[in-house]
Order: C-alpha cells, then structure tokens, then sequence
C-alpha cells in the first residue's frame, strides 16, 4: 500500500486495488472518444481525479493516457502538444486545444459499444 497526499494536505492510502481500477478503466477508453479525470476516478471508484493523475503519469504510459483530459476539456499543459496530436489521429477533432466533451465523451465502461 502506498501513502497519497491529496494536494489538501491530507493523506490518503492507495492500494493496488484501486491502481489497477483505474489502469483498467484508461484501458478500456476506446479510440475515437476522451473522458476526464473525474470520469475515470468515478469509474475506478478512486477517491479523487487528481489520484488518476497520478496514477497515470507514474504508471501510465503503457495505456492510452491521451484520452483522458481535465473537466473542461482540455489537456494539462504540458501535455498539450503530444496528447493533442493522438487524439486528432484517432479521429477526434480539437478546437482551439479543447475537445469538445459534449460529443465525445466516453459513456463509461458499462455502456453499448
């Protein structure tokens, strides 16, 4: 088990459960659509989206990381060129350095494919 610091101040533990909940559900974004931070922590049951942050820029590089961006759309900045260039290869159309999260984002792993 690991000891996460919340960005608050306060602790919280994380175990492996919850690492791989959120690895799987970022693997399960398929192409074509994005999701958030807040969508995936939802998803994993992880207690905060700044934990599949973290989770994803220590163990992530293996999984589609680029489909998952903050709440209003857009990439973290210093992410902003590479996560926005894959994303536009996979068919998804960026304005102005933002997806438009109205029309593409990920229903969630319990929905129709």
């Amino acid at each position: 088990m690991t000891v996460e610091n919340d960005g608050g101040g306060r602790r919280r533990d994380m175990d492996e459960r919850t690492h791989e909940r959120v690895r799987d559900v970022v693997a399960s974004i398929p192409a074509g659509v994005v999701a958030t931070y807040g969508d995936v922590a939802a998803a994993a049951a992880a207690p905060s989206p700044r934990l599949v942050g973290r989770i994803l820029a220590e163990d992530g590089r293996d999984l589609p990381w680029h489909r998952v961006l903050r709440a209003d759309g857009t990439p973290a900045p210093h992410l902003c060129g590479e996560q926005l260039a894959r994303l536009r290869a996979e068919g998804v159309p960026v304005t102005e350095s933002r997806v438009r999260l109205s029309t593409h984002r990920w229903a969630g792993p319990d929905a129709d494919p």
